[in-house]
């Protein structure tokens, strides 16, 4: 039996096959923060970042990226997305991003969940780097830390 799961006989890169799985709802939430200055948190807080609104931004942008993951990562399945939900908790010099990704099929959607958050995370740098950077062009002060997995569900109807 061969130990690699894409892999095939003869060592080439494969997908895994799941078309023996049963359909199952699946959910998986990922968290991770952005570490910014506190006037910069301040400045989305009250809507006055120069790109426009940062949070509305990184919701869409985060979505799109669920929805593309398998464009992004390879060897990622094509799955129906059935709910998706992102949540900012901005604190006084950090903003916290949860994602939040549901599914019936036959894998999960932790890559989703991941893609989708850092790609939040990711967009918020974006929309505030001019007021992140120091003198020299440079982030002191900004850091995308603490990505995870927090949750990941797997039901069958068995389960219910």
């Amino acid at each position: 039996m061969n130990k690699w799961t894409h892999l095939d006989e003869k060592g080439k890169i494969n997908m895994v096959d799941i078309t023996e799985k049963p359909v199952s709802y699946r959910k998986a939430v990922a968290r991770g923060e952005i570490k910014i200055k506190k006037q910069t948190t301040q400045a989305i807080s009250e809507n006055q970042i120069e790109k426009g609104n940062v949070l509305a931004t990184a919701r869409i942008a985060a979505i799109e990226a669920i929805k593309n993951t398998p464009n992004q990562i390879p060897l990622c399945h094509n799955i129906p997305i059935t709910d998706t939900e992102i949540g900012f908790n901005v604190k006084k010099k950090k903003i916290e991003v949860k994602t939040t990704v549901k599914t019936t099929s036959k894998t999960g959607v932790e890559m989703e969940a991941l893609n989708g958050l850092t790609t939040a995370l990711l967009t918020i740098w974006d929309m505030v780097k001019s007021r992140e950077k120091d003198k020299d062009g440079q982030y002191p002060h900004t850091k995308i830390d603490d990505i995870k997995v927090l949750e990941k569900v797997k039901k069958t109807k068995n389960d219910a």
